[in-house]
């Protein structure tokens, strides 16, 4: 039985062809000459891994969502830029494994297959980075995480979403882009959420009082003009709580001024420089066990401005795992 188990999905493993930078003698000065590639279905893990990446190409939950689709190209468009950006960091073992690939309106298969994906990168003790793709990815991406917790007396999770929207509507006809932290709370026990940047003129007043019945932490994007002592504060608190940490950026919770190429766009989100004060706290815990940036949509990029924005939070983030 292959390890995605007769999916109605596409795989395609890492491919070297897909790093390429600014030609150099020396060795080890951008991400394409240190990046490694792999296929996950036969990855072994027998040399040590620090970090997988894995694409999630897939917007089938944007368009249920009746949003912009075209996320679906998102990864390549992150490896594109990211191979190109100077590495800073030591001793990290990188692998790029690819992407799993939506298949016609499949987004359940592509949802179960990252799951696969995620849980076979935690349980072989790497930290899984996944490349979206819609923001129905986080189902996936915790999925796998609580597959792997199942057996665990340590399985209380906290969700840190850096978003415009809460992402908590109620599933009504099929699950999308829109709805995966309600499908998450509604399925899984000891989980905690905790929405930064949340713009109330992005979500109805159900969605708040959603919010508010499952006990959902949330900031405005009006008080991440900085990264201040209340939102520490708060976090340490909410940190404090839980055993791991999932993080999820949504790209539409920054400002279109620094990201145009999204599904849906806003001139009120938060900046690049306040994530990246927030993600160097939230690593500096230790408990951060999977990734994902969601909703990178070239089709609607200006200048790879929105994909360049993806790939340095993801060098940012292995900088500081």
């Amino acid at each position: 039985m292959s390890f995605f188990n007769n999916l109605k999905v596409d795989y395609s493993a890492g491919n070297i062809k897909d790093w390429t930078g600014r030609k150099t003698a020396l060795e080890n000065q951008y991400w394409y000459q240190n990046i490694q590639v792999s296929n996950i279905k036969n990855e072994n893990f027998n040399d040590e891994i620090h970090i997988g990446l894995i694409g999630y190409s897939c917007d089938e939950g944007v368009r249920r969502n009746q949003g912009r689709v075209g996320a679906k190209k998102g990864p390549a468009s992150v490896r594109n830029k990211l191979g190109k950006i100077p590495i800073h960091f030591n001793n990290r073992n990188i692998v790029d494994f690819g992407d799993i690939i939506c298949v016609d309106n499949h987004l359940e298969d592509c949802q179960k297959a990252l799951s696969k994906t995620i849980s076979k990168l935690i349980s072989n003790n790497v930290l899984p980075i996944a490349i979206g793709g819609g923001h129905d990815i986080a189902y996936a991406n915790f999925s796998g995480i609580k597959d792997v917790l199942k057996n665990s007396t340590k399985n209380n999770i906290g969700i840190i979403n850096f978003d415009a929207h809460f992402d908590l509507r109620t599933v009504e006809t099929q699950p999308n882009s829109g709805t995966p932290f309600n499908q998450i709370l509604s399925e899984y026990k000891d989980v905690s959420y905790f929405a930064i940047g949340i713009q109330q003129q992005s979500n109805t007043k159900e969605l708040f009082e959603i919010a508010t019945k499952n006990n959902v932490s949330y900031v405005s994007n009006f008080e991440c003009e900085m990264f201040s002592e209340d939102l520490k504060n708060k976090l340490n608190s909410f940190i404090k709580t839980v055993d791991y940490l999932y993080i999820t950026i949504d790209l539409d919770g920054f400002s279109s001024a620094f990201a145009t190429g999204v599904s849906a766009p806003s001139p009120l989100g938060f900046s690049p420089n306040f994530v990246c004060k927030a993600l160097e706290f939230l690593f500096e815990s230790k408990k951060i066990i999977s990734c994902d940036i969601a909703e990178l949509n070239p089709a609607f990029d200006v200048d790879n401005n929105t994909a360049n924005l993806a790939a340095k939070l993801l060098d940012f983030m292995v900088l500081n795992a």
